[in-house]
């Protein structure tokens, strides 16, 4: 192997570990109030799994927060997706990678068979090219086929900076205030048609835009 080959491989692997530590304080650091977490208390103290939904642009958080919880994430190909991939695999995540513009139909099977033996989903349906808080259907179908309720994420930050990204990436400042709002789990029928389904996309949509909303005031 070539020096310069050892050299990259060194600067990547002190990366990765630089954006663990930095995530991990980062959002130790914040001061977080919940509105509705009862609901999600609910389906955890019984045993049940779910599907998490929460948008691209406030992601940081939500993982955080559904970590070590036996969870399954979904993943883009991309190398962004890379580092994140590696990220959640610390916060003990089973990672599947995937998006609905490279290998997506394999990837939603892969979290159809993990919700069906017993994981919980966490996914961005917006991600991860966009249009930025725009559902795609890949969150309500795997809530469908697997029986697992769905549950939306708001997540908003009192104190941010926003990236020049497509998604209007959020980053909370050490000690922000953050809010972070559940809707209440929301059941997906196998029996409904093509037609049914896309309306409870466009219902989802809606709901979590609404509590995004919510979340983002202070």
């Amino acid at each position: 192997m070539k020096f310069k080959e050892i050299k990259q491989g060194i600067l990547r692997l002190a990366g990765h570990f630089l954006l663990f530590n930095v995530a991990n304080v980062l959002c130790g650091t914040l001061r977080i109030s919940y509105k509705n977490k009862e609901a999600l208390n609910r389906l955890e103290n019984s045993g049940a799994h779910y599907v998490a939904a929460f948008w691209h642009g406030t992601m940081l958080l939500p993982w955080y927060l559904f970590r070590k919880k036996d969870t399954v994430a979904l993943i883009s190909k991309s190398k962004d997706g890379d580092l994140l991939a590696r990220l959640l695999k610390h916060w003990d995540y089973s990672v599947i990678r995937g998006s609905s513009s490279e290998g997506g139909e394999v990837a939603l099977g892969i979290m159809v068979d993990y919700a069906k033996n017993e994981s919980s989903i966490a996914v961005t349906p917006d991600g991860p090219r966009g249009p930025a808080r725009k559902l795609k259907a890949g969150a309500v179908i795997t809530a469908k086929k697997s029986g697992l309720p769905l549950v939306m994420v708001g997540v908003g930050f009192q104190k941010k900076r926003i990236l020049k990204s497509w998604d209007s990436f959020e980053v909370p400042l050490p000690f922000s205030r953050a809010k972070v709002i559940y809707s209440d789990p929301i059941t997906v029928s196998k029996n409904l048609s093509y037609e049914e389904t896309s309306k409870v996309i466009e219902e989802c949509e809606l709901k979590l835009n609404e509590i995004q909303d919510e979340a983002s005031k202070f």
